[in-house]
């Protein structure tokens, strides 16, 4: 049962643990723009024969018209649908006869899609990306099909799963006037409202070279790729509309917000949100150190606290939700049967009181530095892992090198910054604060 429970809760954040042995290696690409505002990323490694071509659109649900919402994530599956030279449901279907997969995901800040191939059909994959970028079906049949599937899992990914509203209450609470304070699976409602020309406007904004970048890794001759790139890509016409980007900020939190969600979960669970800055501010990587001391591994400050030693929890730990504007970091615990969750909460907040008040350890620290070097090696793993990174750290800071020297800025984090993050943003009056609890009656709405 407690195995169920871990899985099932780690799938609601998509926490992977991973380590690796491995050395950090500098990862050498070249980049470059074309005319219609296309940034190319390419990285060539011929150890395995294979090539990731993946294509991230600077679109999320923080884009989107707050009367439809879940556009970004709908597009997501729409453009799957084909396009003017290929039949619907062929785009999959030329993939895998290739032997290629492929895939995609939406977040709050962007859109990317991939195909891992063979090397020798780097060609199929970047027409299939030129044509998703110009000549995609945005029209009523897909569009009706691809309601259905989003419906469909939305059932399955937050109705049917163990504590699926939980970013949903969290983030409506932790942000009132940001674009953020809704999920990027949106509202249905908002979906079935929308025309076929709402969609087709949607596609012409945002699905656009000047506003993506084309990030290629794996077994390639560059100047060979440079030429396909060309080819398919150079003669796209650069968008026109003006891309929307929200600007404002969101209101400093000056008292604790709590309140409790009703619902058929058994156990109670314990979520605390705690505003941070923004991806790549200095004090955003003194906070992601933070959550890993508190989170990360079976020896981490809130496991052997509030799981092994107080026994008052299934589990529990913290975790950084890195954003383009100011994110969050959710702690959460999953409390024992029986178990009171407001004395779950409170150990947990004396395990974030020793950190604010008592330097971490150097052995501590270094455990830290090297627990994310691992992260590191192990997100430049593979050429899709490499190809997303380098379009990242383009699309979001606009230094693409920062796949080989963001690591600095997490190993010039000092105990004293660690302590300072701590003090600042791990206030009560800068958090949200919900207990999950089991209703019957709430229950047996939610099923009916």
């Amino acid at each position: 049962m407690r195995r169920i429970l871990s899985l099932a809760f780690a799938g609601i954040f998509g926490l992977l643990a991973t380590t690796s042995q491995a050395q950090m290696r500098e990862i050498e690409f070249e980049e470059y723009d074309l005319k219609n505002g296309l940034h190319v990323i390419l990285h060539e490694d011929h150890s395995t024969p294979i090539v990731a071509v993946t294509v991230m659109y600077h679109v999320g649900s923080k884009n989107e018209d707050p009367s439809r919402t879940g556009m970004a994530h709908f597009f997501e599956h729409l453009l799957f649908e084909g396009s003017e030279n290929m039949g619907r449901g062929e785009f999959s279907r030329y993939v895998e006869n290739a032997g290629g997969v492929l895939n995609a995901n939406t977040s709050n800040d962007r859109t990317f899609y991939y195909e891992v191939l063979p090397s020798n059909q780097l060609e199929l994959g970047l027409w299939l990306e030129s044509e998703r970028m110009l000549h995609a079906k945005v029209e009523n049949e897909g569009i009706e099909t691809q309601r259905e599937v989003v419906k469909e899992e939305k059932r399955q990914r937050v109705d049917n799963q163990p504590y699926g509203r939980l970013l949903e209450e969290t983030m409506k609470r932790a942000y009132v006037e940001h674009p953020y304070k809704w999920t990027t699976i949106g509202s249905m409602d908002h979906l079935n409202a929308a025309k076929e020309e709402e969609f087709v406007d949607f596609y012409k904004t945002f699905y656009v070279p000047n506003n993506a970048v084309l990030s290629i890794a794996g077994d390639i001759n560059i100047d060979e790729a440079k030429e396909m790139i060309k080819k398919y890509f150079s003669a796209i016409p650069k968008g026109t509309a003006e891309i929307p980007r929200p600007s404002m900020d969101e209101p400093m939190k000056t008292a604790e917000v709590r309140d409790t969600i009703l619902g058929k979960d058994q156990l109670p669970l314990v979520l605390q949100a705690y505003h941070i800055p923004a991806q790549g501010e200095p004090d955003f990587y003194s906070v992601d150190m933070l959550n890993t001391l508190l989170s990360q591994g079976g020896s981490s400050r809130l496991n052997r606290a509030v799981v092994e030693e107080k026994q008052l929890a299934l589990f529990c730990g913290a975790f950084s939700f890195p954003l383009e504007d100011p994110g969050l970091t959710l702690a959460f615990s999953m409390a024992n049967m029986g178990v009171d969750p407001a004395e779950v909460e409170a150990a947990m907040n004396e395990e974030i009181e020793r950190v604010k008040n008592e330097l971490i350890s150097e052995e501590e620290l270094q455990k830290l530095k090297n627990q994310v070097e691992n992260g590191f090696v192990s997100s430049n793993s593979s050429v899709a892992g490499i190809a997303e990174s380098l379009a990242n750290y383009h699309m979001y800071y606009g230094d693409a090198n920062l796949i080989n020297n963001e690591i600095d800025r997490y190993q010039a984090v000092t105990r004293e910054d660690i302590q300072k993050a701590a003090q600042k943003y791990y206030s009560e009056n800068n958090r949200v604060v919900l207990y999950f609890l089991f209703d019957e009656e709430a229950a047996n709405a939610t099923e009916n």
